[in-house]
């Protein structure tokens, strides 16, 4: 029996993941843990990390750690995505949570697709699907399947369209924006997403579903369900109506942030960012011609988790590419 941990530290939001598994077995998970960070507020204006996102980065990911370790696990990969890959002065928060005991690994978008790809064909065998990771400075458009227990990586794009990076260009000069900014916010979504989509029209066989994951596509389902408390079994799998996201955009638009903030089903550190996710995935889920999408909330932290999961175990890898593993 082998217990891993595994933490994701996004443009928004840092994750732990704490999950077991003996060999040859399905991989159990045991604890989640997601805190909204904002590592990468101000970095795409900046192509910096501040000092204030760095310390709070620190700050969470220390208790991620004393967590993991609390709970027995062995070993720990570490990953960091779009803000950590666009930042000049990203050594600055690795250093430190190397000293944490960690193997630090800024993923390329590539790595980052294939791992959401691979937590999310878990619940879809055989089946083509076509994942949409909508994060914060970055959207992942991955397709492929699970075939004869093994993952089969299609195509992977990744695409500098994310929630923090719109928000932060075109939606923070007025509260509520102006129509005209949210214009431009969707208009710079359509051109990385149009060459996404010719490339994936080359494939031999067209996806036969969207899937959503991310922190925006669940708060989506979570208000428009009004779920208060939040419930996880809800929101996976459920279906996502683009018209409705278009209703959710729309009233979304009409808040200012501190408003949005009291919205049932959206947590309040989220509200300022949410504007800017949801146009992301109206966008995508145009452009990809999917007019109903499903909501997964097996994403990059479940692919990251077997991946590890194998590694310590000395199992097949799931992909081509092995998590660096830190002891604990």
């Amino acid at each position: 029996m082998a217990r891993i941990a595994v933490i994701d530290i996004g443009t928004i939001t840092a994750r732990l993941a704490v999950s077991e598994k003996e060999q040859g077995s399905a991989l159990s998970r045991l604890k989640k843990i997601s805190t909204i960070c904002n590592m990468g507020e101000g970095t795409a204006e900046t192509g910096r990390l501040s000092s204030a996102a760095i310390e709070r980065v620190l700050a969470c990911v220390s208790g991620y750690v004393d967590e993991a370790r609390a709970m027995g696990a062995s070993a720990c990969a570490c990953t960091l995505t779009s803000a950590a890959r666009d930042a000049e002065n990203s050594s600055e928060l690795l250093e430190p949570l190397a000293k944490l005991g960690l193997v630090p690994s800024v993923i390329p978008g590539t790595t980052e697709g294939s791992l959401a790809l691979l937590g999310v064909v878990q619940d879809f065998p055989d089946e083509e699907v076509l994942v949409a990771d909508s994060g914060g400075g970055s959207t992942e458009l991955s397709q492929g399947k699970l075939a004869d227990g093994r993952l089969h990586v299609d195509h992977v794009r990744s695409v500098n369209v994310g929630a923090r990076r719109l928000t932060d260009l075109f939606l923070k000069k007025q509260d509520p924006p102006a129509a005209a900014d949210i214009e431009a916010a969707r208009a710079f979504c359509d051109g990385p997403f149009e060459e996404a989509v010719a490339e994936l029209d080359e494939l031999p066989e067209a996806a036969t579903r969207l899937v959503l994951v991310g922190g925006t596509a669940t708060s989506l389902v979570a208000m428009d369900a009004e779920l208060d408390p939040y419930d996880s079994a809800y929101v996976h799998l459920h279906e996502l109506e683009r018209t409705t996201v278009e209703r959710l955009a729309a009233r979304l638009a009409s808040l200012t942030v501190e408003e949005r903030a009291h919205m049932k089903g959206l947590q309040a550190k989220r509200a300022p960012v949410i504007l800017g996710g949801t146009l992301a995935i109206s966008e995508a889920m145009k452009c990809t011609g999917f007019d109903v999408a499903t909501v997964s909330e097996h994403d990059l932290l479940s692919g990251l988790s077997l991946a590890t999961a194998a590694a310590w175990l000395g199992e097949e890898a799931p992909l081509s590419w092995t998590p660096a593993l830190s002891t604990l």
